[in-house]
């Protein structure tokens, strides 16, 4: 056999060895993309929430607040999927649902580390959202935003320090108008932040209202 002859039969398996290389990364690859692709995108539990507005609507007769609606938080659901929404007291169903963030805590501030998995506290400076249930009250003008914040008055132990930690309602524009999943939304440092969309259609709802809204944030 020539040398020529062999340096050819040489280049040629190198080249075929190459090639298997390159197909077993390519399938590597589409496998990875196919997981996220299969990731189950969880969705908002209507009887739960149905649940909480029932439970919501006495609340409110209670505390005197408004019984047309409230806003209801799920924070048990990923970041990157609707988990804001508006329900009406009188026709028992959500009329619009948003995004919403949540505090950051240690991780990155505008990040989505804790996007499927918040911690919460109400403990000033620990960057984390508080559960419980608030009422919104005192528009004023935020740095964030559309410049339109409202303040939260915690009124359950777990959120009682929401105002001494400037936990206020707003918007921010790094937050979507649509589900972002499997990214998550940017996290902030403790407050229940909505797109600039979300926030200029809320706000006429909650500035209009005769009494207090209340917003309840649960898991």
């Amino acid at each position: 056999m020539k040398f020529s002859s062999m340096i050819f039969i040489m280049i040629l398996f190198l080249s075929c060895q190459k090639g298997k290389q390159l197909s077993v990364f390519e399938n590597e690859l589409k496998k990875q993309s196919e997981v996220v692709q299969n990731e189950e995108k969880p969705v908002l539990d209507l009887i739960k929430t149905k649940n909480k507005g029932t439970e919501a609507l006495e609340f409110c007769k209670e505390r005197k607040l408004n019984t047309d609606f409230c806003i209801l938080i799920d924070m048990s659901l990923h970041s990157g999927v609707n988990r804001f929404v508006v329900w009406d007291f009188k026709k028992q169903k959500i009329v619009n649902k948003y995004l919403v963030g949540h505090g950051c805590g240690t991780n990155s501030w505008s990040g989505d580390e804790s996007k499927d998995h918040p911690a919460f506290s109400n403990e000033d400076g620990s960057h984390l959202s508080s559960l419980g249930k608030y009422k919104l009250s005192g528009r004023g003008y935020s740095d964030w935003g559309i410049h339109v914040k409202y303040l939260m008055h915690g009124l359950e132990e777990s959120n009682s320090n929401a105002l001494k930690r400037f936990i206020v309602f707003h918007s921010w524009d790094l937050m979507s108008d649509e589900e972002t999943f499997p990214k998550g939304s940017p996290e902030g440092w403790g407050c229940p932040t909505v797109s600039n969309s979300a926030l200029r259609a809320i706000d006429p709802m909650i500035q209009n209202s005769q009494k207090p809204v209340l917003m309840w944030i649960y898991n």
